[in-house]
């Protein structure tokens, strides 16, 4: 039995001494969170000053840079403006030439398609006049058809 009595010991003590141990680590650490709660707060402090500072110190550049901005804005439309309307005169001189010179060209060949529509046509007339009168040429009226054969 004092063997038994030993292992429970040694096992006893050291269950014993690792909830000492635990204990002691959370005391620890709740002392340490109630120690840092005075830093934590300064550091938030601290980030909200500094944040408030560069909100303060950049404002003005932020206003200028849009002021600026609006302002190169403003003179990229007064130059371009010219610009523009100067090349949309130009396009539109262009067309009008390119319609005026195409004009007689496009005359000439819808008078050609016309032409050729129309002497088509009197082709396929002819053509249809022939083949009728080819057809009634080789029909042979004197001989009598099946019917006419076998009077019954």
């Amino acid at each position: 039995m004092g063997l038994s009595s030993f292992f429970k010991n040694l096992f006893g003590s050291a269950k014993n001494t690792a909830t000492e141990i635990t204990k002691q680590v959370e005391n620890s650490i709740e002392e340490t969170k109630t120690k840092a709660e005075p830093y934590i707060e300064k550091a938030e402090e601290i980030i909200e000053e500094t944040v408030s500072k560069i909100k303060e110190t950049t404002t003005p550049y932020v206003e200028k840079t849009e002021a600026i901005l609006q302002e190169t804005a403003a003179k990229i439309k007064e130059t371009a403006t010219p610009q523009i309307e100067k090349a949309e005169a130009i396009l539109d001189e262009t067309v009008a030439k390119a319609k005026e010179t195409a004009t007689p060209y496009i005359e000439k060949a819808e008078s050609i398609l016309e032409e050729a529509k129309v002497k088509g046509t009197e082709v396929i007339n002819s053509l249809k006049e022939k083949e009728k009168e080819n057809l009634s040429d080789t029909k042979e009226p004197d001989t009598p058809t099946k019917k006419e054969e076998n009077p019954e």
